[in-house]
């Protein structure tokens, strides 16, 4: 039977081991775009080419909402509805989907596995209070802002599977654009943010996309970890191994 301990030996020294990537960005902004072509993620996968994990409490609301009948288009629906179904203290659909994507996110916490956070950052304090955590943990952090503009958002919106009423989206890029400041503050030099206003070819995406995996992902991801609890444990383990 496979233990954690041989999993966590077996793996000290995989890719992206204790690094943890934010991503931020109104709905509609191609978070989930931009994210495949830098980190090289098939479709239907949330593990990336560098072995980092996607954690992202969409895929999971889209999931109980397809099992349940309700569809994802959450724009077409009545809003006694939407607000039963999204509302703290109502069905609690949105809430389990965020407890579903949290226990994934411990569970590759436990075993140091580098993460690709995928939220939309208009919660800056929920943001500060998870960058803390990992860091405490031993993790190195870094942010993408994807970028676009309100109206590019909104056409966006209107082409996606689970579209969200527009002053509901309007509200939501408003608060992701005031955090933008305080996210260049809070990750400082790891922090880069990618226009994504334009709709590109799958050859313009590669031009443009690949240059920032190279010179600023990739080279993060790569780089030896920089946290000193981080550091620590990786060199207890490698301790361990040559002891076995």
């Amino acid at each position: 039977m496979i233990k954690l301990m041989d999993i966590l030996l077996e793996g000290v020294n995989d890719p992206g081991i204790f690094k943890a990537v934010f991503l931020a960005g109104g709905p509609g902004s191609g978070k989930t775009y931009v994210v495949k072509q830098i980190f090289g993620i098939p479709d239907k996968f949330n593990i990336s080419m560098s072995g980092m994990k996607m954690v992202n409490s969409d895929k999971e609301l889209k999931y109980l909402l397809k099992k349940y009948g309700f569809g994802t288009d959450l724009d077409k629906m009545p809003d006694e509805v939407f607000d039963d179904l999204t509302a703290p203290g109502q069905s609690g659909l949105r809430t389990f989907s965020k407890s579903l994507t949290k226990q994934r996110m411990k569970l590759y916490q436990q075993g140091k596995l580098g993460m690709i956070i995928d939220g939309t950052g208009h919660d800056l304090g929920k943001i500060q209070r998870m960058k803390k955590e990992l860091e405490d943990d031993g993790y190195d952090t870094y942010m993408v802002f994807v970028n676009t503009s309100l109206e590019v958002a909104q056409k966006r919106n209107q082409e996606r599977d689970r579209v969200l009423p527009p002053k509901l989206l309007e509200k939501s890029w408003k608060d992701v654009q005031k955090n933008l400041g305080s996210f260049q503050a809070l990750f400082k030099n790891n922090f880069v943010i990618v226009d994504n206003s334009n709709h590109l070819t799958p050859k313009q995406a590669e031009a443009k996309f690949v240059p920032l995996v190279t010179k600023v992902i990739r080279k993060f991801v790569a780089k030896p970890i920089k946290n000193k609890l981080g550091k620590m444990w990786v060199a207890k383990q490698k301790r361990l191994n040559r002891r076995k």
